[in-house]
């Protein structure tokens, strides 16, 4: 695949034609569905004027119709477990608007599977109106296993909608090809001042601190629900969860991993680190 390219047309087609396995680092789509709007490709002329014609690249408008019913016997007639699952989902949406979306999308979704780098990453943003379908279809073609978050995205202010809980937030679903091996960089911003005054206001002499909870919610069958200095945290129905990144940062993550539960406990204490 070419750098610096902008394609024109299907993506399917472009996917299928121009796309090589496993070269592309993160994909983000936002396939629109009932918006009911027609989407334009718009061509520019020379002296960047605009050329009087325009083609109409899609309709949000999906339908089940002749085109819709012969793409989702190409899906069906060729087997395998999209196959299955578009045959559940006809089953549960019936010949719906709905299916011709996920018609549409399931080869889509497969392309873009092929196409990603074990180490990449893909965001779907779509909203509740069919992201149940298609968190099922990336289950399939993904992987349940590969399925990392589910981002919320607020997209507008609170409000009212008639006789419902206002709609204010899309979803935007995060998986990757392999996720043992994707790649994630770490985004940190500058702490604002006040921030740091209010939660970062204890000090000692390696310098400014917050406390933080040594416990997490839930209880378990290991050794993080046992009891450590007289204190089991079982009994309100949490159990031990010392933070790995200190430890880690001073004897390295390594040994962090030989280390039990109760040793990192130990370690944090000996070490000053528990308030």
């Amino acid at each position: 695949m070419s750098e610096n390219l902008l394609y024109y047309g299907d993506n399917l087609d472009i996917l299928r034609r121009y796309v090589k396995d496993e070269t592309v680092d993160l994909i983000y789509l936002d396939p629109p569905f009932k918006s009911n709007q027609d989407y334009n490709v718009l061509f520019a002329e020379q002296d960047g004027s605009r050329a009087a014609a325009q083609i109409k690249a899609f309709e949000d408008t999906w339908r089940w119709d002749t085109v819709a019913v012969s793409a989702y016997q190409q899906i069906v007639e060729s087997g395998g477990r999209v196959a299955e699952v578009m045959q559940a989902l006809h089953s549960i949406v019936g010949q719906s608007d709905m299916l011709a979306y996920l018609t549409m999308m399931a080869p889509r979704l497969v392309e873009l599977r092929r196409v990603l780098k074990p180490t990449g990453s893909i965001y779907l943003h779509c909203d509740p109106t069919a992201s149940h379908y298609l968190k099922t279809l990336l289950d399939t073609i993904f992987g349940p296993q590969n399925y990392l978050n589910e981002v919320i995205w607020k997209r507008t202010s609170a409000h009212n909608d008639p006789g419902r809980w206002g709609r204010v937030h899309d979803s935007i679903l995060f998986y990757s090809r392999q996720a043992a091996a994707h790649r994630w960089n770490v985004v940190f911003e500058t702490y604002d001042e006040k921030y740091l005054a209010v939660k970062y206001h204890n000090e000692d002499e390696r310098g400014s601190y917050r406390l933080g909870d040594l416990t997490g919610a839930g209880t378990t069958q290991g050794e993080s629900s046992q009891p450590w200095k007289g204190f089991n945290p079982s009994t309100i129905g949490r159990h031990w969860a010392p933070p790995k990144k200190v430890i880690s940062a001073a004897i390295g993550m390594d040994a962090v991993a030989k280390m039990s539960t109760l040793e990192k406990l130990n370690w944090l204490d000996t070490e000053g680190y528990i308030y």
